[in-house]
């Protein structure tokens, strides 16, 4: 390789290389919000933080995710409330606490739960820099549409299933619960 083109090479390496670090410094500040947020709720897990006797709670239990959200995390955990759950066709939820159906709750409630902390200013500026628009991924490998309807934010799962968030960034110590007024489903399986 001849000096230019070693040259040329290198200053692209150094170009490239300074890019991964600023972009990879914008996400650790946005990370750091969320785990400073983290660090003021206590030691009060996502688990305990849970209505005990709520749909999702029990959900989460019967798929064996209880253990998870009671564990280190960070996980932001997207709640529907029981008025959501109700909505449901007749004995659906009943259907997947069965053991037989144990794979399909677990789908349901990995769906509902997002890797890291993510606060929802995060959210907000995230559809604002996607032009309206933000894919959120979830811990189930589904991804959800975060939008904005007036102030609300809005999620909507791949059966276009929407779910409204009522009450944001609960905060604790491994993690936030989003409430929303909807189940979000995942994607059917092809």
């Amino acid at each position: 390789m001849n000096k230019r083109a070693l040259s040329l090479a290198l200053a692209a390496g150094v170009l490239a290389l300074a890019g991964c670090n600023s972009q990879n410094q914008a996400h650790k500040d946005e990370a750091s919000k969320g785990s400073e947020a983290v660090k003021q709720a206590g030691d009060k897990t996502i688990a305990a933080g849970l209505d005990q006797n709520g749909s999702f709670f029990k959900a989460a239990k019967a798929a064996g995710l209880d253990s998870t959200l009671a564990g280190p995390g960070p996980y932001t955990v997207i709640v529907p409330d029981d008025a959501a759950f109700a909505k449901l066709p007749q004995g659906e939820l009943d259907s997947w606490m069965k053991p037989e159906s144990r794979a399909e709750l677990t789908r349901v409630m990995t769906n509902h739960i997002l890797p890291g902390t993510v606060l929802a200013a995060d959210i907000g500026k995230a559809i604002d820099d996607g032009k309206g628009k933000a894919l959120l991924a979830t811990m189930g490998g589904g991804t959800l549409t975060a939008t904005r309807e007036g102030d609300n934010i809005v999620l909507t799962d791949g059966a276009g299933n929407k779910a409204t968030m009522a009450n944001a960034d609960e905060t604790l110590a491994n993690g936030v619960i989003h409430h929303v007024d909807g189940v979000l489903m995942p994607a059917k399986k092809a």
